[in-house]
């Protein structure tokens, strides 16, 4: 079952990544059932034999416009996608959520497929969740001594004077701001004066409660993809070149060709800062919980050759561009092989959880 959609402001860079997916999971082995998630939060569904006869750069938007009503219930038997009209349109062996941001990346949905008993690609609730909050994560990082760089937080119920004051004494100009809670640098503005960050702070605010404000560090921005559970192994790093000052929705999905930032895989980097920047990229998806797969971005800083942690993304974009699956195809790990490989390890995680007591009977 590949979901895709949702409720979030990345609903469109959802169905993007969800066409890859489609077109490379259904000329493998998987009978493969789409649900889309629309923005009102209804699923809709296809069974898989009616999916396979609409092209998969379609198939997203035919889910949304015209799928069944379903809904996704546990069973003792195993889970079930069943049509609110009738009937079970399939049985999930497995759920590969391709949701970005909010109500899909952040633990909401893992909880739905916990609850419901199916394995499911990407991390657990917790992972999720704490991968999602920038602000945690970054609390996380520090304390596991990870570099990060130096930030605030404001709450948008808070008066915001007070907050720009706090950033300029704390961090100075420039600056980055950001919803805490999204991704795919939807909200996200670079700032350089006081009228700037208030501006910036305000827009921010309009897709999240919390905002957090970080110091900006003249530095590279390096990639890893991260996959595995218990054992997992970051691959070579990679290179965003921005074409705008940094790296922002439109050089993500809405540029192309000449003039779209440029991806250098692998990372034109010395070997030691490779070496570095993989195992930064492990232990940060260790610490804040990660498991089957993240992409783990990290700045490195031009002056000075430090690196910092940025975030780690625990649903990263799957689009014909997007770095990810780009970074395995450099191991040696081609596009169908990598959806293999994270549907593997989501059953192995079942498995293995599956083990866990969830009852406790006293003796008597």
């Amino acid at each position: 079952m590949v979901v895709f959609g949702g409720r979030s402001g990345e609903h469109e860079v959802s169905l993007r990544s969800a066409v890859s997916i489609l077109k490379e999971a259904s000329r493998s082995t998987y009978r493969v059932t789409p649900v889309g998630i629309r923005k009102d939060g209804s699923w809709r569904a296809m069974t898989a034999a009616k999916a396979a006869r609409v092209p998969a750069d379609k198939l997203p938007k035919a889910v949304l416009q015209r799928g069944v009503p379903v809904a996704l219930v546990p069973h003792a038997g195993g889970a079930r996608l069943i049509a609110l009209g009738g009937g079970v349109l399939c049985r999930p062996g497995a759920v590969f959520p391709v949701l970005h941001g909010t109500y899909g990346e952040d633990g909401t949905i893992q909880g739905l497929f916990e609850m419901c008993a199916v394995p499911y690609v990407g991390s657990g609730v917790t992972g999720s969740a704490v991968a999602m909050d920038k602000v945690l994560t970054k609390r996380i990082l520090r304390d596991g001594g990870i570099p990060i760089v130096p930030f605030t937080v404001w709450a948008r119920h808070l008066p915001l004077a007070p907050a720009v004051r706090e950033a300029e004494r704390t961090l100075g100009y420039p600056m980055f701001v950001k919803p805490v809670n999204l991704g795919s640098s939807v909200g996200i503005h670079k700032a350089k004066g006081r009228a700037a960050l208030r501006a910036a702070m305000a827009d921010a605010a309009r897709y999240d409660r919390t905002v957090i404000v970080e110091k900006a560090v003249d530095a590279r921005e390096i990639e890893c993809a991260v996959l595995g559970n218990e054992a997992a192994a970051a691959a070579t790093p990679g290179e965003i070149i921005p074409s705008n000052e940094f790296y922002d929705y439109a050089d993500k999905y809405l540029k192309v060709g000449a003039g779209s930032a440029a991806i250098v895989i692998p990372a034109k980097i010395p070997a030691a800062v490779a070496r570095r920047a993989r195992e930064l990229a492990v232990r940060a998806f260790h610490a804040v919980g990660c498991e089957g797969m993240a992409r783990v971005d990290l700045f490195l800083e031009r002056r000075t050759g430090s690196l910092y942690l940025n975030e780690a993304n625990t649903i990263p974009g799957f689009t014909s561009i997007s770095m990810y699956a780009k970074m395995w195809a450099a191991e040696g790990l081609s596009y169908p092989a990598l959806i293999d490989r994270l549907v593997k390890l989501a059953i192995a995680r079942h498995r293995e959880v599956s083990r866990n007591m969830t009852t406790f009977e006293a003796d008597c």
